[in-house]
């Protein structure tokens, strides 16, 4: 086998999204991870490139877990001729199948609405991807276990491990020649609502480490006790409380704290509403595995008959001509699109809507300008002012901060011969980089974008 192992950062590297690492050897060509790129406008026509790379090269696809900034690039990178098999937990390719899906229907009516309003410069606007991709794509999935080592080739090996953050998550540890290659993916908090602790690496000679959070702790705050103040004060205003909600994860946890309110009389019976058919989707997936997470099965069930799902879009219209204040969760946590904007379209311009952010917002999506005090927001090609209150809670977020980055790493029993931080912002990146020099004075480095690096095994 060769010496050097070639690694391209084809994502999440010095940004957020689009999380892509090509790993090249002699024997397989491997891609961690697969994501779509989100939020700037420059990011974003990322997206519509081909890849930098012989696709048809790659042999196999691991996925650390579901979410779209780390699974859907995969139609995109399929039509481009890539025949290997898609690996991940079997929670991680339930929710991917979830969110292609559910994401080739929002580019497919997108385009549509485009065309008709003619509200783009394109003739005409074409879909990132149809369901019919999405649906070709899914057929390469393949499951494999969390914890145990995978044999890919005669000197490469793999291990999903638990990692939080989202049902079905890992971080992935990669042996190449006895050299361990660890890709954290998203990682998770301790003492979450709804998932267990992340487990912690022990060895890890090349370390790729998520920095979403690599300059901030979250802080402590009582959440319940805020979520509790805003409802009342959304019920004295007549009004409604709007929580854009990412579907996997945050809207469980979201509905699970509301159940939980309303069980210990905290919070009167005021209607929840449910509008988001992916996060309806992975309810079912919380029903399927068990074991991936804390919530006992009558409390699940219990909790899903307090809320009202909605199934269809007559009936997001139904619930906005409900009179009645109500709380109403919808996708998507950074307002990039899904139902949650018809909502915005019709109640961003009264005094009597709050709008509550409950995640991380990336630079250049709605979430971010609303957070930012923007007067006004644009979507459906028009502008919308902006006279409802927004509020921000920020310990919400299922990604872990500064500290529980470095907890995390703080049982690899060697010395890194190098640390990549990726998925994060400048900022986050370079705080981090000094926050580890300071406290394990390991070899930190911070790739840019299509960055290549050769690493000795």
């Amino acid at each position: 086998m060769e010496k050097f192992v070639k690694i391209n950062f084809l994502g999440a590297a010095g940004v957020v999204t689009g999380s892509k690492y090509l790993i090249e050897t002699s024997e397989q060509h491997i891609l961690i991870d697969c994501g779509m790129f989100q939020g700037l406008k420059e990011l974003r026509e990322l997206n519509w490139c081909d890849l930098p790379v012989e696709v048809a090269n790659i042999d196999v696809v691991l996925l650390t877990h579901g979410h779209l900034d780390h699974v859907g690039y995969l139609p995109r990178l399929v039509k481009q001729g890539f025949k290997g098999k898609i690996i991940g937990t079997a929670p991680t390719l339930a929710i991917a199948e979830i969110i292609l899906k559910d994401s080739g229907k929002i580019h497919e009516e997108d385009a549509k609405r485009a065309n008709k309003e003619k509200y783009t410069k394109h003739e005409p606007a074409l879909p990132f991807y149809t369901i019919e991709d999405a649906e070709e794509t899914i057929k390469q999935f393949q499951v494999e276990m969390e914890d145990t080592w995978i044999k890919l080739s005669e000197h490469i090996s793999y291990r999903f491990q638990y990692n939080g953050h989202i049902i079905g998550a890992t971080f992935i540890e990669l042996d190449i020649n006895a050299k361990r290659f660890v890709f954290s993916g998203d990682i998770g908090r301790q003492n979450d609502f709804l998932l267990n602790d992340p487990k912690t690496p022990e060895w890890a000679d090349y370390l790729f480490i998520e920095s979403t959070y690599g300059n901030k702790l979250h802080p402590e705050e009582d959440v319940e006790e805020i979520l509790t103040a805003i409802i009342k004060e959304t019920i004295h205003k007549k009004g409604n409380l709007i929580i854009p909600s990412f579907a996997v994860e945050r809207l469980q946890t979201l509905m699970y704290i509301l159940w939980k309110l309303y069980k210990k009389n905290k919070i009167p019976n005021i209607p929840i509403f449910v509008d988001s058919p992916m996060g309806a989707n992975v309810l079912e997936v919380f029903r399927r595995f068990p074991k991936w997470h804390k919530l006992p099965i009558d409390e699940y069930n219990a909790m899903c008959n307090h809320m009202n799902i909605v199934a269809s879009y007559r009936e997001t219209w139904e619930t906005i001509d409900d009179k009645r204040s109500k709380i109403i969760i919808a996708g998507s946590g950074m307002v990039t699109g899904g139902r949650v904007l018809t909502y915005l379209q019709q109640l961003i311009d009264e005094p009597s809507t709050t709008v509550l952010l409950v995640g991380y917002q990336a630079e250049g999506t709605r979430g971010r300008q609303l957070q930012e005090g923007a007067h006004e927001i644009r979507f459906f090609g028009k502008y919308y002012p902006v006279k409802a209150t927004i509020k921000n809670i920020d310990s919400l977020s299922a990604h872990a901060d500064q500290k529980d980055l470095l907890d995390w790493m703080r049982n690899i029993k060697n010395i890194p011969e190098k640390v990549f931080l990726i998925h994060g912002e400048p900022t986050a990146l370079d705080a981090f980089r000094v926050k580890i020099k300071d406290v394990y004075n390991w070899n930190v480095s911070i790739p840019k974008l299509i960055d290549v690096e050769k690493v000795m095994v």
